[in-house]
């Protein structure tokens, strides 16, 4: 009896966290769908479109190590339940918004709610499953969500936006994050860690700043012009701003961001490559968006049909990175991603000639194919390579390292397309540059793992 309890128990917990962790990833990838929509709604333009997109993702990364730490402080099943209420509140917002402003403002009231309930998600499965092996498993049902949330973003979105219209996609969140609120009250509280980390408010704010004004000046530059004065004025602000964030974080006792982490390789670099997947990965969604919808004229729903082959790449090389990594490793496997994700990307040139629709598919599986095995296999390499006590931190600058990727991604990729007309030049210069950042990602993965053998070798 006392067993069936339990096993309803936890049943009951992943539910209700795999239920908030699906809308947090949907909202990453349906919205791309509704570019079109927006545009007609509003009279934006690519730079507002921009700004969609990277107010949820930004905020998401800048906060989501603080959302950890204040989970422990505060107790992780009050922070959740927090971070769930506001990101119902905000996707309620952000489908009746009556202008662009308000649009932006709610994603990133979104942002925060995402950044706060995601890492006390994965500390209430931690706590209702005890046994590693358990656990692990749970993990893996509410990671494997996420990629299915993930591949059928865009589907989804297109079928809301042709019946109900682009609002939809925002509103029907409230419902779902509402069940998974109602369950979470049935779930058992974590007592507060009173002798926890202070929360480090200086960092936080700097990472506010260092980012937003990075991305900032990426989106305005194009419409502003590169030499305005509040554009000089935005990339001084981020460069103060990063070099004030690594100060302070070396100097603390207990920061935000432990410098020390990335005196490991495999630490470092499974940092880099998440970030440059990200990067690569969210800014060709992008841009694959604004082509189909604009250049080609193609209404939400025969967009989210076209991104069906790249999304579902996406979800079957998650599911089997874990057996590749075990057969290949994750130097060969993580190497052999970004080198599918080249070749992916050098045919999608086949989008500056205005190829037909069959020869840009056909680039789909490799790009998603790739982009689903680096971020596990990093992942799984890094957990390997990090002491226990530090586990929880690093999982979360790896998240926020492909977060902060995905809206770098948006804004470089959109500047671009923004600055160099025509639309081919454009095109080719984006998938240039993807092709070349993905190279450098396998070469530097390659170095840092062959540098952390080494160093095992030679300390054994």
């Amino acid at each position: 009896m006392l067993v069936n309890q339990e096993n309803e128990y936890r049943k009951r917990v992943l539910t209700a966290t795999s239920l908030s962790y699906v809308i947090v990833i949907l909202d990453t990838s349906i919205v791309n769908v509704a570019l079109e929509p927006v545009a007609a709604s509003f009279g934006s333009d690519i730079t507002g479109l921009q700004w969609v997109v990277n107010a949820y993702t930004l905020t998401f990364a800048s906060l989501l190590l603080s959302g950890g730490a204040l989970g422990d402080r505060l107790g992780a099943k009050s922070v959740y339940l927090a971070g769930l209420l506001i990101f119902a509140c905000a996707s309620a917002l952000c489908g009746v918004a009556p202008d662009l402003q308000i649009l932006v403002a709610a994603r990133i009231l979104q942002g925060a709610g995402a950044a706060l309930l995601v890492p006390c998600s994965l500390t209430l499965i931690n706590s209702a499953f005890p046994v590693a092996r358990q656990r692990a498993s749970a993990i893996g049902v509410w990671a494997g969500c996420g990629g299915i949330a993930m591949a059928a973003g865009p589907l989804v979105g297109g079928v809301l936006i042709h019946l109900l219209g682009w609002r939809s996609i925002f509103l029907v969140n409230v419902p779902i994050a509402l069940m998974g609120a109602w369950l979470t009250t049935r779930v058992e509280s974590i007592r507060p860690d009173a002798s926890g980390k202070p929360l480090d408010v200086a960092g936080q704010l700097l990472a506010i700043v260092a980012l937003g004004a990075s991305v900032a000046v990426l989106i305005e530059g194009a419409k502003l012009g590169w030499h305005a004065l509040a554009i000089r004025a935005g990339a001084a602000a981020a460069i103060v701003g990063w070099l004030a964030f690594v100060s302070v974080e070396t100097r603390r006792r207990q920061p935000m961001l432990p410098m020390g982490l990335f005196r490991s390789p495999v630490f470092s670099a499974s940092a880099f490559a998440s970030m440059i997947s990200g990067l690569v990965f969210y800014g060709l969604f992008f841009l694959l968006s604004l082509y189909f919808q604009s250049a080609r004229g193609w209404p939400p729903l025969q967009t989210g049909l076209a991104f069906l082959p790249l999304t579902a790449s996406v979800a079957i090389g998650s599911f089997v990175s874990g057996a590749l990594n075990r057969a290949y490793g994750a130097r060969r496997l993580v190497c052999g991603g970004f080198l599918l994700y080249a070749a992916g990307f050098a045919g999608l040139l086949a989008l500056a000639e205005h190829a037909p629709y069959w020869r840009i598919a056909l680039c789909f599986p490799a790009v998603g194919f790739g982009a689903g095995v680096i971020t596990p296999a990093a992942t799984a390499a890094l957990m390997t390579a990090v002491d226990k006590a530090r586990a929880g931190v690093a999982a979360g600058v790896l998240n926020a390292s492909r977060q902060a990727g995905s809206a770098f991604g948006v804004a470089i990729f959109g500047a671009l397309m923004s600055a160099i007309q025509p639309l081919d030049a454009g095109i080719r210069v984006t998938v240039y540059l993807a092709v070349g950042l993905s190279l450098l990602a396998a070469l530097s993965w390659s170095v840092a793992l062959t540098l952390a053998t080494r160093q095992a070798r030679s300390t054994a």
